[in-house]
């Protein structure tokens, strides 16, 4: 995939997966909240690279949308995701959550006021794999509210794959406009924001080829898994 990034003048933000190479080289003016490009660039590793379909996202049980956990190096926090705004999206994620691609990827980006990220790099910050791209979901009426779990991409709008992001606050200039394309919203946190909360506000400096906000000490992904719909979280 290659290397991109939103210019901030234009969504005050952005979150793609590119080398730090071509970050800087691309990046433009940061905002105030210091919302930086996330960065990927493929790895040769073997990846089941199959395209999903909506039918993919399979229910947690009859008419309840599914849930993850996410088990984390600093605790815990259940996503609900909604397959019914973003069937495709929602899909790729439980596919590779269901394959344990998640396992040992860790949270490279932590931005205090804005994003947590991760999915994507292994403790070494080598990127994990070749999954496929997604269709960008970010028209369907989800909008990037604090809380809410988005699929992070480059600038080409439909190249988003694994990796995702966690709004620590209200990111209004995340969602889509008559000009642009959006970064597509498919799940919230309906339990351990506090956790969120919690990653986003550790130590960051210069890691792998990230310049900034890179956690100091590694945030790793243990392991993501379904929630049964015996042990469902409520959800508002």
């Amino acid at each position: 995939m290659k290397p991109l990034m939103l210019a901030a003048a234009l969504l005050a933000a952005a979150l793609s997966p590119a080398s730090q190479a071509a970050d800087t080289a691309q990046t433009a003016a940061k905002t105030d909240s210091n919302t930086e490009a996330k960065s990927g660039a493929k790895s040769d590793a073997k990846t089941d690279t199959k395209a999903v379909t909506k039918g993919d996202a399979k229910p947690a049980g009859k008419g309840l949308p599914p849930q993850v956990q996410v088990v984390t190096s600093l605790g815990n926090f259940v996503i609900e995701l909604n397959p019914e705004r973003a069937p495709l999206t929602v899909a790729q994620f439980l596919k590779f959550v269901d394959q344990g691609y998640y396992s040992g990827t860790i949270f490279h980006r932590s931005i205090p006021n804005f994003v947590i990220q991760g999915g994507g790099y292994d403790g070494d910050y080598k990127l994990k794999g070749n999954p496929p791209n997604v269709v960008n979901e970010s028209g369907n009426g989800l909008t990037n509210t604090r809380g809410t779990v988005g699929l992070a991409r480059p600038s080409e709008p439909h190249d988003g794959d694994v990796q995702f992001y966690v709004n620590l606050n209200d990111n209004a200039a995340l969602d889509p406009s008559a000009a642009r394309w959006g970064y597509a919203v498919f799940g919230k946190v309906v339990q351990g924001m506090d956790v969120v909360d919690r990653i986003g506000n550790v130590a960051t400096g210069a890691r792998g080829p990230f310049k900034e906000n890179a956690p100091l000490k590694n945030i790793t992904i243990e392991k993501i898994e379904r929630v049964p719909a015996s042990e469902r979280v409520p959800s508002s």
